[in-house]
């Protein structure tokens, strides 16, 4: 109830509806852009949901249409600079989801962030979910790949090192390795984050 209403909060706000906001979000540092297929299914609407949507965002001038480069059939949706604009303005809006977990100590905030995104990968690999744009998930990320137990972890998409507390659950540079990739990837991640006989 509190995400609904943190969400809700932001998007009127921003002058938009909670399904326009995550469809601006997805397709934020998305420069190819998204279909109405691939955006109907990573937010688990319908596919007439989608496109009320993208329409009343191209009536705000939030999104523009471009004809696909590698199908001349095909639409794919782009977020325009007052479509980016908008996302910021919705990011600057601290919910009480926000409020109540930044209250816990950093300890406490890291487990509740490493406990989320296992109930999180959870749900996508039993297909309740699509795959979400985490750290887990992605193609660039290299779990415990430094030695220094505060920055232990590496995305090779910005060729750095981040620490456990800076895990990503939707990161818009993200890319979906592929399963086996995924699956290496979570038990390399299992298995260091627990101490043994865990």
């Amino acid at each position: 109830m509190a995400l609904r209403a943190d969400d809700w909060v932001r998007a009127r706000t921003a002058g938009v509806t909670p399904t326009q906001l995550a469809i601006l979000r997805l397709l934020d540092g998305r420069h190819r852009g998204w279909t109405v297929k691939d955006l109907s299914l990573h937010l688990g609407v319908s596919q007439p949901t989608a496109t009320d949507s993208i329409l009343a965002l191209e009536r705000k001038a939030l999104i523009e249409k471009r004809a696909d480069p590698a199908d001349g059939r095909a639409v794919r949706i782009v977020i325009t600079s007052a479509g980016r604009a908008v996302v910021r303005a919705g990011h600057e809006t601290a919910g009480a989801v926000d409020r109540a977990t930044s209250a816990l100590n950093d300890d406490d905030q890291e487990q509740l962030l490493v406990q989320l995104v296992s109930v999180i990968r959870q749900l996508q690999e039993q297909g309740t979910i699509p795959i979400q744009r985490m750290c887990v998930s992605c193609r660039y990320f290299r779990p415990y790949a430094h030695a220094d137990a505060a920055q232990p972890h590496h995305c090779n998409f910005v060729d750095a090192a981040f620490g456990q507390q800076d895990l990503r659950i939707d990161c818009r540079d993200h890319e979906t390795a592929d399963p086996s990739a995924r699956a290496a990837t979570w038990g390399a991640f299992q298995k260091d984050h627990h101490p043994p006989g865990e």
